[in-house]
């Protein structure tokens, strides 16, 4: 279904009108600014999203709107967050997890190596640095004499609040391990007993920051893990490789790429080697 059909199917009940010019003008910002592909079949999506920024900046046409998100960097912002989708859970692809606990950590404690330094790309409101986090806790690995380090970073700069505060629903958190439960977050008392805050200790070692994996990075030293999962499939493949080599170029030797179960590394494979399940090392 190309963009003007999919208009069609809304136009009985559009606020405002939507072109599909305007469609392919929001496509083609989206993959400029951050490398992300919007296919036609998010059309509806698109509108309804972006419906809810002209009323609340009180615009009623997309074509003032644009303008207003080319001149004011803070409506820019809250566009780019409007169109950004983020879906994530603790210990999602759990193997991935068990495999950082069971072959990683040992690793690392058998080599006597203290500095870990691990970035989550795309870690929307933060489920996933923790999950991280909570697991070197359950080994020692956030305490002395560990140097131990975890950057995460989103484009969207409201899941980056959620992630910072670091406070989720109960029902969010059962699927945490106790061990890692136990290790990583306080439940509240009196009004706040259906929510799980996470540990200063988890805190601490997390750094939430706001990053265009389409500009430049911030790393100074070399990773030791690289978790981007589930964020590349909105990338044309071209984008992907460019990514990929750059995962490539920032891991030490040794260093491990976390993909996400329907993505995959492509021709860059000859650079890593394939440990099964989305999971690759830079030899």
């Amino acid at each position: 279904m190309d963009a003007i059909q999919a208009l069609c199917q809304i136009e009985e009940q559009r606020e405002f009108e939507f072109t599909a010019d305007d469609f392919v003008h929001i496509q083609e910002f989206m993959l400029r600014e951050t490398g992300i592909s919007l296919s036609e079949r998010k059309t509806s999506m698109v509108y309804g999203r972006l419906a809810r920024r002209l009323r609340r900046t009180g615009i009623d046409n997309f074509c003032e709107y644009f303008d207003l998100v080319r001149s004011d960097l803070d409506e820019r912002v809250a566009f780019i967050n409007a169109l950004t989708t983020n879906k994530t859970q603790f210990f999602r692809e759990k193997h991935h997890f068990d495999f950082l606990s069971n072959v990683l950590v040992p690793e690392w404690q058998h080599k006597n190596k203290h500095r870990i330094r691990i970035w989550s790309a795309g870690c929307s409101t933060g489920e996933e640095p923790y999950t991280i986090a909570s697991s070197l806790a359950a080994h020692g690995l956030l305490t002395a004499p560990y140097d131990s380090r975890i950057l995460a970073t989103d484009l969207d700069t409201q899941v980056l609040d959620v992630g910072r505060n670091g406070t989720y629903g109960i029902e969010a958190c059962k699927v945490i391990p106790d061990k890692e439960l136990k290790n990583g977050f306080i439940r509240g008392r009196g009004s706040k007993q259906e929510l799980l805050k996470a540990k200063p200790l988890l805190q601490k070692h997390i750094a939430f920051k706001q990053l265009n994996l389409m500009a430049t990075w911030p790393h100074k030293g070399p990773l030791d893990a690289i978790f981007c999962r589930n964020v590349m499939i909105y990338f044309e493949r071209e984008v992907q490789q460019e990514l990929i080599y750059r995962f490539w170029e920032k891991l030490g030797s040794g260093g491990i790429l976390f993909i996400g179960h329907s993505e995959s590394i492509g021709e860059m494979g000859s650079r890593f080697d394939n440990l099964g399940q989305t999971m690759f090392r830079k030899p």
